[in-house]
């Protein structure tokens, strides 16, 4: 399921996020990010998936 989830995270940075860990600041975090830079909201996505 990881390996999915990383998958939609490259794609979607913030849904990859959202199915994480929800509505949490992480998902608010990330959506920022991926307005000021496709690649941050990338690399913070998939740090989140991994992390976890």
């Amino acid at each position: 399921m990881d390996l999915v989830k990383i998958i939609i995270a490259i794609l979607l940075p913030p849904l990859g996020v959202f199915l994480e860990v929800g509505f949490r600041g992480a998902f608010w975090l990330n959506i920022l990010l991926t307005l000021l830079g496709y690649i941050p909201g990338i690399v913070h996505a998939v740090w989140i998936i991994a992390k976890r």
